[in-house]
């Protein structure tokens, strides 16, 4: 994709051209500079709303078979049939079955039995949550602000079971990878990606910040998914800003500077009059500066909008670990409350933005074994982080403003292989927030089949593929054009940003108001 249609919006040429100016001087280095550069200030457009988009990466390939759980009769029996296998049952128990205090903690029989939601367009069929999502279940069932994308993951194009095992059919590369396969979720390309869907749509719509340079912000790394043409991550920690150096020494150097401030001083200046090399001061000076504005402008995670002041550890970022029975710090709860922070800031002098993407992860489910357990745990840190961000975001009376979507890197198997499951495809995912359409699936459920007695095939599923993995139905550029529309890309910016789109009928899934 050539960086030229992207300047057809106002906003962003006008961001391009100022940027472009000010990077003349370097003559034939100017376009490369132009790419490292991390984008500065830039003057704001008016506004009259804010918008942000929060990609919740769940790390390793989730297994969302044991998430999102169909119980009509025929899906719960294969259901049953195929995941309650030895070693050790991967089966959830079936809804209304009383959990068994005494068994090994994180097991099906401890967790009792599923907890049932209630779609608005059921499909002929019933359904339910893991049962340590009860925050969710309320979430989907009543506040009507969480929505389900059923089978969804990467597509070059619409792809049926004859197509996929014709070998002719065009399929994304390297499926079944993790790296290649989180790359294609966040950038249509495997391993080796520049720039992500979520950064190509900031480059369209940062020139309405103050500071652009806040456009496009991690807690949790490095995430190809924030990077544009021109926009560039800016990465933060759970204690707030990050900064260049040391800062506070008594060191004395270079005369009466402390250690931090010789240090930023040496790194902001150059000594020759190469174009890189007066590029690389440039881009140190924007995060210095980034830096100082943004310590200004972020509250502390202790002020009551966010935490519990004067408390460690604060119980708002505490979850019930299920296979401890005790409170425990919820790392994901922490990166969401830096991202209402930054929100919070968005508003201020020295930010003044009004569109923001954000890159939130959950590691830890790449489940080829100890499955139970480790979902328990995972799915009990993620319902109690959701909850938190939505009961924070409606204190500060931006639940309409902010829309979270789950990614990972593929679904899995839905075959057992002792007491875990193996790479998939397809999987299903969460949009939450206020301006979600709640409280239904958007997207064909899979047919869950069985398997065939003398090999991994599923005969009886038009959906599932080798060991029950799930061909995708909904494709993630069907997702990220529907939560680009709402976050105010034009269908033509859509395009652009979402190029295989045409090759769907269905460009938007409505699960956005």
């Amino acid at each position: 994709m050539t960086t030229g249609p992207h300047f057809q919006h106002d906003g962003a040429r006008r961001l391009f051209l100022r940027h472009a100016t000010a990077l003349a001087g370097l003559g034939a280095a100017a376009p490369f500079a132009l790419n490292l550069s991390a984008l500065g200030s830039a003057a704001a457009q008016s506004a009259r709303d804010y918008k942000a988009l929060v990609c919740l990466f769940l790390h390793g390939g989730n297994d969302s078979m044991n998430m999102v759980l169909p119980t009509d009769a025929a899906s719960w029996a294969a259901y049953t049939s195929v995941r309650d296998q030895s070693p050790e049952s991967i089966a959830l128990q079936a809804p209304g079955t009383p959990p068994v205090a005494g068994a090994t903690a994180g097991s099906p029989a401890r967790l009792g039995g599923v907890l049932p939601i209630l779609p608005t367009h059921p499909q002929g069929r019933s359904f339910a949550l893991h049962p340590l999502m009860g925050t969710l279940q309320t979430l989907f069932n009543d506040e009507k602000r969480l929505a389900i994308v059923p089978n969804a993951g990467p597509l070059v194009m619409p792809t049926t079971k004859a197509q996929y095992a014709s070998g002719m059919h065009p399929k994304p590369a390297h499926l079944f990878s993790h790296n290649d396969q989180a790359n294609m979720w966040q950038s249509f390309q495997p391993e080796g990606a520049t720039k992500g869907w979520g950064g190509l749509m900031a480059d369209l719509l940062a020139a309405q910040n103050g500071r652009a340079v806040f456009t496009a912000i991690s807690t949790s790394g490095n995430a190809v998914w924030l990077s544009g043409d021109r926009v560039r991550q800016y990465q933060v920690s759970t204690s707030g800003a990050i900064r260049m150096a040391t800062s506070g020494t008594t060191h004395a150097v270079y005369g009466q500077l402390g250690v931090g401030e010789a240090l930023r001083r040496i790194v902001r200046s150059t000594r020759g009059t190469h174009p890189l090399e007066r590029d690389l001061a440039d881009i140190n000076n924007r995060s210095i500066e980034a830096e100082e504005v943004l310590r200004l402008a972020l509250k502390d995670a202790g002020e009551p909008l966010f935490g519990t002041p004067g408390t460690s550890p604060d119980p708002k970022l505490l979850y019930d670990a299920p296979l401890t029975g005790t409170k425990a710090i919820n790392g994901l709860a922490q990166q969401l409350q830096t991202v209402a922070r930054m929100i919070d800031a968005a508003g201020s002098g020295g930010i003044q933005a009004r569109r923001q993407i954000f890159f939130v992860s959950l590691g830890g489910f790449d489940t080829h074994d100890n499955q139970n357990r480790a979902l328990a745990d995972l799915y009990a840190r993620l319902s109690h982080a959701l909850r938190y961000f939505d009961t924070t975001l409606g204190a500060m009376g931006l639940r309409d403003s902010v829309t979270t979507f789950t990614a990972s890197d593929f679904g899995r198997s839905f075959t057992s292989n002792g007491d875990g499951t193996d790479h998939g495809w397809g999987a299903h995912h969460f949009v939450m927030g206020g301006a979600v359409k709640g409280g239904d699936l958007y997207g064909r459920f899979p047919v869950l089949g069985l398997r065939n007695a003398n090999s991994n095939a599923f005969d009886s599923s038009p959906d599932q593929i080798g060991n029950g993995a799930l061909i995708p139905g909904t494709s993630v550029e069907q997702i990220g054009a529907t939560l680009a529309r709402w976050f105010g890309l034009s269908e033509s910016e859509v395009s652009m940003v979402f190029p295989g789109l045409r090759h769907f009928s269905e460009r938007n899934l409505g699960f956005m108001a």
